[in-house]
């Protein structure tokens, strides 16, 4: 395990009360649950988001925090949040990382793993 390291895993959910296929507008919330699994108290800065619909179109997101929020984690703890995206097309995907400072000052990056935006399909 390192000293360095916080695990994040996705949830994802269609709006579809946010969306609009006509014009091409496709909402999805998405629940991050990001933990401190390493041996160091650390805080959450920044993030930045790729975010990428089916015909290639990408989205760039860089900003200071989470939903309003710098968590300090404790080793073990972790913090979760809800904040949403729209893309264009019913499936796309998101990916992007977290740039955080320990309590020692050291810097370091927490990977975001690639999660799926999709449209469940509906039966008339």
């Amino acid at each position: 395990m390192s000293q360095y390291e916080f695990s994040v895993s996705a949830q994802v959910k269609f709006l579809p009360e946010e969306s609009d296929p006509e014009r091409r507008q496709y909402a999805f919330a998405y629940t991050l649950t990001i933990r401190n699994t390493g041996q160091v108290p650390a805080q959450l800065i920044a993030r930045h988001w790729v975010i990428t619909d089916s015909e290639k179109a990408v989205q760039e997101v860089k900003g200071l925090g989470v939903v309003g929020h710098q968590p300090l984690l404790k080793p073990g703890e972790q913090f979760e949040y809800t904040s949403w995206a729209v893309i264009a097309t019913p499936v796309g995907t998101m990916r992007g990382e977290y740039f955080c400072v320990a309590e020692d000052g050291e810097r370091f990056d927490a990977p975001v793993p690639e999660f799926i935006l999709r449209m469940p399909r509906t039966l008339h």
